[in-house]
């Protein structure tokens, strides 16, 4: 059973984190997000080719090409991505988590959602989509591809960039679809 002050300290970190969203995307930041995605998409294809096929076989996919994350008991992590639907480049998301238990560090990461059908992408559009304890991610390497399953719909994939991260905590993770 998670301590009551757990669940008290997640829902405001999850909160405050959530108020902290940037807001809508200027052309100029939607223009340098869908360059650096480009870019971190073909260092993912490097390490598994399978993996972009894997995405282009499901409904849709968001790509969040950098993820900041770093705690010490309490934790967060924010980035922004590209959601693509049916191959179409149909707006952004932003990615906002918070966490508490054992945790200690800081790192970068990218991160992969697909959404297998029509029923996953809409719940992802209209934000009825959520991330907590019971999510979990496949490690983006050579081979993750062919052993990935969907989950609810869902496949998630992540790709460490830098930084070290020791954690055993409790996780909350929202993410908001901002068409473009």
């Amino acid at each position: 059973m998670i301590p009551v002050k757990c669940v008290i300290v997640i829902a405001l970190s999850f909160g405050l984190i959530a108020g902290c969203s940037t807001g809508p995307v200027t052309k100029e930041e939607g223009d340098q997000l869908l360059k650096k995605s480009q870019v971190s998409r073909q260092d993912w294809n490097k390490v598994d080719p399978q993996l972009e096929t894997f995405a282009k076989k499901g409904e849709g996919f968001a790509f969040f090409p950098e993820i900041k994350k770093g705690g010490l008991i309490v934790g967060g992590a924010g980035g922004r991505g590209v959601v693509y639907e049916k191959g179409q480049h149909i707006g952004y998301a932003d990615l906002a988590q918070a966490s508490v238990g054992f945790q200690a560090g800081g790192q970068t990461y990218s991160e992969l959602i697909v959404l297998e059908d029509q029923a996953a992408m809409n719940r992802f559009k209209q934000n009825e989509m959520n991330f907590g304890a019971n999510a979990s991610a496949v490690l983006a390497e050579n081979g993750a591809a062919a052993d990935a399953r969907f989950v609810d719909g869902v496949a998630v994939f992540i790709k460490p960039v830098i930084g070290a991260m020791a954690e055993a905590s409790l996780v909350g993770q929202k993410i908001t679809y901002i068409p473009k």
